[in-house]
């Protein structure tokens, strides 16, 4: 079998506003001078004439961007997820959220994959802080043809939203010509009985391998992509808590407040259940490389697989 194509989401996200650029006139992208990390130099370069570089002042950024909602254009406030969720937080939460404006914030190099810039800027609590902003999408995508898809469906969506997308190449798992994109709806990969894997961003692909490993060893699990975390998929998270008895959420992001969080709200609501919730555990990151980091915090397969076993006993 050959070995999957890697793409980092942040690049798909510049090449999917330079798609979606061409055909609509009234999407601004603005950039808090990290357009050549974000990606967002892609559309720079198409479309220079609605690219706004605000400077390193990315609280300033999300209120110009609030303004030109009100005005009819659909801006993309852009920059790495510790600025874009952390030092704008009270920008986002009144200027864009307050009066529900349609702002979409691009926040890359998100998580513990940022890998050598370390700690301060590896955020592991963006989702987290989202989540609270009343009316706010929050969207995590897995792969290359999710993020492109996925900011897409940003753009026809009247709302805010926030899209997470990663430093790291990862492997295209999904196929464009079929992939269909709805938000609020989860994807299931495979299907399982013993226990159910529900995944968000870079950890869809190692929690799909997880569930090949554990299957040579008689462990049936379903594998179920969230790539929204809000609004989530209650209705099908429901559905797999009853038929397998044990969720085990996975996510590069803290385990407090993210989608293992969301997850447990709504079981323990509608369907008490066993839940494993494998992420960064109440502790910051450091620095590394990323795919090293990932394999200390537990978040590759075979951390997953030992997560599971041991769950499992």
């Amino acid at each position: 079998m050959s070995e999957l194509k890697k793409i980092a989401t942040r690049e798909s996200y510049g090449n999917a506003l330079v798609e979606l650029g061409a055909s609509h006139e009234d999407l601004i992208v603005l950039d808090a001078d990290v357009a050549t990390a974000t990606k967002t130099s892609i559309f720079q370069k198409a479309y220079p004439e609605r690219h706004i570089d605000c400077g390193i002042a990315e609280a300033n950024m999300i209120c110009i961007a609030a303004g030109l909602a009100t005005t009819g254009k659909v801006p993309f406030a852009s920059a790495f997820a510790m600025f874009a969720a952390g030092r704008a937080f009270e920008q986002i939460r009144n200027s864009i959220g307050y009066p529900k404006l349609n702002v979409k914030i691009g926040a890359t190099h998100a998580g513990i994959s940022v890998g050598e810039d370390g700690a301060t800027h590896q955020c592991n609590e963006d989702i987290a802080l989202m989540r609270t902003i009343p009316g706010m999408v929050v969207i995590n995508p897995c792969d290359d043809v999710e993020a492109r898809a996925a900011v897409k469906a940003a753009y026809e969506y009247v709302g805010p939203v926030y899209l997470r997308f990663g430093r790291l190449a990862t492997p295209v798992i999904n196929d464009e010509n079929s992939y269909e994109f709805e938000i609020g709806k989860g994807v299931v990969l495979k299907d399982g009985t013993d226990l159910t894997i529900v995944a968000t961003g870079l950890c869809v692909y190692e929690s799909l391998q997880a569930a090949k490993v554990l299957e040579a060893e008689g462990i049936n699990a379903a594998v179920i992509n969230i790539h929204t975390i809000k609004p989530l998929d209650n209705e099908l998270i429901i559905e797999y808590a009853k038929k397998t008895k044990k969720i085990v959420t996975v996510e590069e992001h803290s385990v407090i407040g993210g989608l293992g969080s969301a997850v447990c709200d709504c079981l323990s609501e509608n369907m008490p259940a066993q839940v494993l919730k494998i992420g960064i555990n109440d502790v910051y990151g450091e620095s590394g490389p990323a795919v090293k980091l990932l394999e200390k915090y537990g978040l590759t397969c075979n951390g997953i697989c030992d997560s599971i076993r041991t769950f499992l006993k």
